[in-house]
């Protein structure tokens, strides 16, 4: 019997046309469909194929897998999975396809249109002539690029090109991504900081990384103050990684001279105020709408789909677990804790991973080593790639991060049954987490960096580490109210050495930690180390 696969939304004539020559498979073209009369037809699918305007949602779900449980893979045809429910999907088997490097070149260069119409003030202009029929050449006097500064933060596929492309115009070019290896900046003749205020001091800024919770909101009216006056900021990666209240005010009071903007926080954005300013140059979200992209996207989402309904391959799944299908549930729970002590981990220590080691003890563990590597790796790369890993590219992108990693086996675990170590290390630092399982499936942590503590975590954590003097917990305490936020569970671990002695408090939190309310913790002098940490 054939495979059948429906495409939900409209894609590039390529992409359906390789599709459609399949002997073994069959397509249905519904993207003409309201949703939802789609929804009434999903049920027949293998393998769907989606673009942002069909939300996979419960609803969507309910139609295509859970009468049928037919569905057996979606296809994002696109880098973001916004719109797409992946815990709900991975709850009914269901994997997780996207295609994330299609639209690379189309969403440079519109960063560099974005950029060279601020520098110049080209909207502008063309509407003043073409619009009003006004020549009025010294309404535009521009700026030019040649020995201008350009911030970068998000050195990857997208960021890298274009600080070639404007180390091409003569500018000088400076990287700010701490989840890379600083050589990648280097070899490009690009000039690599740790220190997030460089990018501030920028005359332009341009920014290219995933939106999670490090990056949602990264620049405020606190880093706007620091920028120059008249700084120009670009984002063409993802709507809230600048504050849309705060940069108002800054464009505004021209503080900011002039912004280009292709996404929003809620889009479509034709109410958004922004746009009722005059020194902003928007687009509705177009960073993939070339022709050569879409039709990329669309190829590679046909052939995608197709190896998932074979079975045969599930390229850049986001979901996929590797080889789990005939493990016992009692070593799914202990990968599962490898991959939260590893995304810890990754939370709780500064700069790129460099090195990730695995330690299983417990003979029963060690014939899955290869898997206990994968799901640390996804862990542990997971905080600063967002939706761009998973368990099939996971080897794959720590060895082009230059990541050194892996397994040791021991077979004593006492006194536990069965226990995972994790140990991450960067160029400054390194971290070591370790955990068991109980009852089977009940995931805690019972030491990290030495400091003994058992805990199950959960939500929204504060991990400090403070000299071990009195008052200390009082301060913490006594700071964390003052910001309105409530604890809901504060445990601490002690250590003593020679030279000093030294506590490590981990405290859960009911509510979002602010970054005012990390800088004021960091600012009890008892406190060495302050991190926020989400599972």
């Amino acid at each position: 019997m054939k495979k059948h696969i429906i495409v939900c939304d409209h894609i590039h004539d390529e992409g359906l046309k390789i599709l459609s020559t399949q002997d073994d498979i069959s397509v249905e073209n519904l993207a003409h469909l309201p949703k939802d009369e789609l929804l009434t037809h999903l049920h027949k699918a293998d393998v769907l194929i989606t673009r942002s305007s069909t939300a996979v949602n419960e609803k969507l779900l309910e139609s295509a897998y859970d009468n049928s449980k037919k569905l057996k893979a979606i296809v994002r045809a696109g880098v973001g999975v916004d719109n797409v429910n992946i815990d709900a999907c991975s709850y009914r088997g269901i994997v997780v396809m996207n295609v994330p490097t299609a639209n690379t070149i189309a969403a440079v260069e519109l960063t560099m249109t974005h950029l060279l119409s601020a520098i110049r003030r080209f909207p502008s202009a063309h509407a003043q002539l073409k619009v009003e029929h006004k020549w009025k050449r010294e309404d535009w006097y521009g700026t030019e690029l040649k020995d201008k500064k350009l911030g970068i933060i998000g050195f990857g596929n997208i960021g890298s090109r274009v600080g070639i492309r404007a180390k091409a115009f003569d500018m000088q070019v400076i990287a700010y991504d701490p989840y890379i290896n600083p050589n990648k900046a280097l070899d490009l003749g690009i000039e690599y900081t740790t220190n997030f205020d460089d990018i501030l001091a920028c005359d332009i800024i341009t920014i290219h990384t995933p939106k999670n919770k490090q990056t949602t909101n990264m620049i405020t009216s606190k880093e706007i103050a620091k920028m120059k006056d008249g700084v120009i900021l670009i984002n063409c990666a993802r709507g809230g990684l600048y504050n849309e209240d705060d940069l108002y005010e800054g464009l505004k009071s021209k503080k900011i001279a002039w912004a280009g903007l292709d996404v929003f926080d809620s889009e479509p954005a034709i109410d958004n105020k922004l746009l009722d300013l005059d020194n902003i140059y928007v687009t509705p979200h177009i960073g993939a709408n070339t022709l050569e992209s879409q039709e990329k996207i669309a190829i590679e989402a046909a052939q995608a789909a197709i190896s998932a309904a074979r079975g045969s391959a599930f390229p850049n799944a986001l979901n996929l677990p590797t080889k789990t299908q005939d493990m016992p549930d009692s070593i799914i729970a202990y990968l599962e804790l490898t991959q939260k002590l590893a995304y810890f981990a990754a939370q709780a220590i500064d700069g790129a991973i460099s090195a990730l080691h695995v330690c299983i003890n417990g003979a029963e563990l060690e014939k899955y080593k290869d898997a206990f590597l994968t799901f640390g790796l996804v862990g542990a790369l997971k905080p600063s790639l967002d939706d761009k890993i998973n368990y099939v590219n996971a080897a794959f992108v720590a060895t082009e991060r230059g990541v050194q990693s892996n397994v040791e086996v021991k077979h004593d675990a006492e006194p536990y049954k069965n226990l995972v170590k994790i140990t991450l290390n960067t160029a400054k630092e390194s971290v070591s987490v370790s955990g068991t399982i109980y009852d089977g499936h009940i995931v805690r942590f019972n030491n990290i960096n030495g400091f003994g503590m058992d805990l199950e975590p959960n939500g929204n954590m504060i991990l400090v580490r403070n000299t071990d003097v009195p008052g200390v917990i009082g301060s913490i305490g006594h700071t964390i109210a003052k910001h309105q936020v409530n604890i809901a569970d504060f445990r601490l671990g002690r250590k003593t050495d020679s030279s000093e002695k030294s506590a490590l408090a981990l405290i859960l939190v009911d509510s979002t930690v602010s970054t005012q309310l990390l800088d004021d913790l960091r600012a009890i002098p008892e406190c060495l180390s302050v991190r926020n940490v989400l599972m």
